[in-house]
């Protein structure tokens, strides 16, 4: 779908571009399609690939990347989005797919990004996929299993830094400013592919009355809400959106703090084992809130304890090891189930432990 891209702080309009930061400002690009309205939704989708024509032109290859199961769980109303059965086991297959693409379309031979361990596992295998080499900046407190198997699994230069994910975000960013790299992460293209979980996820059940979701960096949730509006703009206005809740770790609860304060999203500095929504400055968080604002959902944080009991629940019920980050939306579901009406639907996000 041709596109245009507008930076979300001083409002410049870009055509077709490899940038992923405004090059006036440094703000944040939004993708902007200029026949939104006019776009046919698949009928029966039958996988990610379902939705192409909906996202940015690109030059793509249909590597294996499948439709996501959403199951009903053992508790009642509750279903749940397995975004484990990814190639790499986590929901950040659908954004690596369309940033990598990118990078391969507008002719770099290297592709670099920030990452608490999942993004990087991802970015890795589909640099390896199109003949791309990916540098990865993460911090020296990651996970020692994840740093191992993207150093030898996926074959990616290892940029170990003293400091979070929002440190590590700033070194990726001036590497591909000096080293004509494509900057991959939590940003416009990465968006548009995550976002095919809200056309998934309306697609199977049309009458979800909730989604819960974890905020990491908010690319995700944000990328949920902008589907549900696109098809309701496609739609003539006959797709109800679900209430949008976001979760996010005691530790570390930037989005939730502004949400119940009212102020903007403040710098929070990490203290929580779920690695995968350790980002102390999400990217999207003022999106976030605005999306949650919209649909009159709510944002609650939950402590590592409960996600570890989730984890625990979850591996005797279904006899699969998810990580922390990954249960954090049931154990959500289960501070509000009692408030909660209708049909839930809670992403399980990635299993790499």
């Amino acid at each position: 779908m041709e596109y245009s891209l507008r930076c979300l702080s001083c409002g410049s309009v870009f055509p077709y571009s490899s940038k992923q930061v405004c090059p006036k400002c440094g703000g944040i690009l939004e993708v902007e399609y200029k026949h939104n309205a006019h776009a046919d939704f698949p009928s029966k989708p039958k996988s990610f690939w379902s939705f192409e024509s909906l996202m940015p032109n690109g030059k793509y290859r249909h590597f294996e990347l499948g439709m996501t199961k959403l199951i009903e769980s053992t508790e009642p109303g509750l279903y749940l989005k397995l975004e484990f059965e990814n190639p790499t086991r986590s929901f950040k297959d659908r954004g690596s797919a369309i940033e990598v693409a990118k990078a391969k379309e507008y002719g770099y031979d290297k592709i670099v990004c920030a990452s608490t361990g999942n993004m990087a596992y991802s970015i890795s295998y589909y640099a390896a996929l199109y003949g791309l080499d990916a540098v990865v900046f993460i911090s020296r407190g990651a996970n020692k299993d994840k740093l191992f198997d993207i150093r030898q699994t996926h074959d990616a230069e290892l940029h170990l830094i003293n400091g979070d994910f929002t440190a590590a975000q700033a070194y990726a960013e001036e590497y591909a400013e000096k080293n004509r790299a494509f900057l991959a992460g939590d940003y416009c293209y990465r968006k548009e592919g995550q976002s095919t979980i809200g056309f998934e996820l309306a697609a199977q059940a049309q009458d979800l009355s909730n989604i819960i979701m974890p905020i990491g960096n908010g690319t995700l949730f944000s990328g949920v809400y902008k589907a549900y509006e696109r098809m309701k703009e496609m739609r003539d206005s006959k797709v109800k959106i679900p209430m949008l809740i976001g979760v996010q770790a005691d530790g570390c609860a930037p989005v939730a703090k502004a949400f119940k304060e009212g102020v903007e999203v403040k710098y929070a500095k990490p203290a929580t084992a779920a690695d995968a929504i350790a980002v102390g400055y999400p990217s999207y968080g003022m999106q976030a809130l605005r999306a949650v604002k919209d649909t009159n959902g709510t944002i609650v944080t939950v402590s590592d304890r409960a996600m570890r009991r989730e984890q625990e629940r979850f591996y005797n019920e279904y006899g699969i090891r998810v990580e922390l980050a990954a249960v954090a939306s049931i154990a959500a579901y289960r501070k509000l189930a009692r408030k909660l009406k209708g049909k839930t639907a809670a992403l399980i996000t990635g299993a790499n432990l």
